[in-house]
């Protein structure tokens, strides 16, 4: 019985590493997006830079897990983009990776996105993209995570 609950401890633990080493930002082509340049000539617009390093405004759809696409935020409609934060809201989409990932099951859950932090990026300095994302579960998310989580995202 112990070494049952140690394994599945451990297997936890992997899938949370597996997850912080593949990024905590997205990778997915949007639907809702704009070029770099085209965001910069609106002076202060924000963006969001996914993991293909391209800057979306207001994206739809967001990768949470790049390197196994396993975590996603979908149908996000956005309330506020600001010079100093955005707000979402959406569904939340995390496979369980139960009995592993490839046999796992996507989960939906209702989310509030929130994007602070917004820093200069540095592979196009004269925009500034958000540095910090929390996800809120207002009914309750994957049993793994908190009600709130924080990540930090690309630079």
């Amino acid at each position: 019985m112990r070494t049952h609950g140690m394994t599945k401890a451990a297997t936890l633990c992997a899938a949370l590493v597996c997850a912080a080493l593949a990024g905590t930002a997205s990778a997915a082509p949007e639907k809702a997006s704009s070029p770099p340049r085209a965001a910069a000539q609106r002076g202060s617009e924000r963006v969001l830079v996914d993991c293909s390093w391209k800057a979306r405004v207001r994206p739809t759809d967001f990768v949470l897990a790049c390197g196994d696409g396993n975590s996603r935020l979908t149908s996000l409609r956005w309330s506020h983009w600001g010079a100093h934060s955005a707000v979402a809201e959406g569904r939340s989409l995390v496979n369980d990776c139960d009995p592993y990932c490839a046999a796992g099951t996507f989960h939906s859950y209702p989310v509030v996105v929130r994007l602070e932090r917004p820093e200069r990026w540095s592979r196009h300095p004269d925009l500034r993209h958000y540095a910090r994302m929390t996800l809120t579960y207002p009914e309750g998310g994957p049993e793994h995570l908190a009600r709130v989580v924080t990540y930090p995202l690309w630079s």
